[in-house]
């Protein structure tokens, strides 16, 4: 029984340190995303959030989650942070050209956004999901 417990010891001790290299290295690429998103946009999520508009919140929750999609899948297949680095930056351009696609299939998006506009924002989240899911399946290795 302890012959058991020093072995898992022993296995933590030795994986801990890569997990938390590579989260820290997919939530940088996350956050990272997210601020040059945020950056980007036509319109202030923050300051809209802050004032309660749900639209600027949905679309942000769909960044959120449609780049955090495919950097869980590079982290579940990949095990070199070079790798990970390269296609979470791949993945995360991706998004922002859903978005400028988007924003240009349906004409005055920051209007929209700006004025609550739910189903505007629920279309350009599930873009940002959709895309996060296709993505992360092509990023799988055959």
């Amino acid at each position: 029984m302890l012959q058991d417990f020093m072995t898992i010891l022993s296995g933590l001790a030795g994986g801990i340190p890569l997990v938390l290299l590579h989260f820290g290295t997919v939530l940088g690429l996350l956050l990272a995303g997210v601020v040059l998103y945020a950056a980007v946009t036509p319109f202030h999520e923050r300051s809209l959030i802050e004032a309660g508009n749900a639209a600027a919140g949905t679309v942000m929750a769909g960044a959120i989650i449609g780049m955090a999609i495919p950097l869980a899948v590079l982290v579940a297949t990949s095990p070199w942070i070079v790798d990970i680095i390269a296609w979470g930056l791949v993945s995360v351009l991706l998004q922002f050209i859903a978005v400028g696609i988007v924003s240009l299939l349906l004409h005055g998006m920051r209007a929209r956004i700006e004025a609550n506009n739910i189903a505007a924002a629920m279309v350009l989240a599930a873009t940002q999901i959709a895309v996060g899911i296709l993505n992360a399946a092509v990023m799988v290795p055959n």
